[in-house]
């Protein structure tokens, strides 16, 4: 036995600072919940369109099928939970780090620590959205009112933040110093 030294057992745990700073930066913070709220309505409406199509189709299926088709009406309600998944998980995880709701009006989502999205993470940040929106509803809009980095109930509980994109963090920026 050559090894007589103490061993570790476990992992090391690193304590990260958190990236953005809302006093040094206020720039990421500026305006973000408004906005935040017009992206939720333009990604709910791009994940409702294509779930409408399905079920216009069961119905002309079901018409075709005289009532047969209208069977598969039971898929609609985990189609859509899939495709709401899916597409938060895609475009959270993509570079962007951003539904396209959040592209459209410049915001971004990253860890607390300032990393990017990723596919899990973005899914997982639907489903704790839509629970904490079942349960909590007037909470988690509270709580971002409340807080200095306007970080939702879900953000909190997942270690996410939605700031303002760089190139807006930038334009602001230099309109303040202007």
């Amino acid at each position: 036995m050559s090894d007589s030294g103490p061993k570790q057992i476990g992992f090391s745990f690193e304590m990260k600072p958190h990236a953005y700073d809302p006093v040094a930066n206020p720039e990421y913070f500026e305006g973000v919940l408004p906005r935040r709220v017009v992206a939720f309505f333009i990604d709910v409406l791009i994940v409702a369109v294509p779930i409408v199509f399905l079920a216009i189709f069961i119905f002309a299926v079901g018409i075709a099928t005289l009532g047969l088709g209208w069977l598969l009406f039971w898929l609609l309600p985990p189609a859509a939970a899939i495709w709401a998944i899916v597409y938060n998980g895609l475009t959270l995880g993509s570079p962007a780090s951003a539904t396209i709701g959040m592209r459209a009006v410049d915001l971004e989502m990253r860890t607390w620590y300032g990393a990017p999205a990723y596919f899990l993470l973005g899914a997982v940040h639907a489903i704790v959205f839509w629970i904490t929106v079942s349960a909590l509803t007037p909470l988690i809009l509270l709580v971002g009112l409340l807080n200095s980095r306007q970080r939702l109930l879900h953000d909190m509980l997942l270690g996410t933040i939605v700031i303002n994109n760089d190139a807006r963090a930038r334009a602001l920026r230099r309109n303040k110093t202007a």
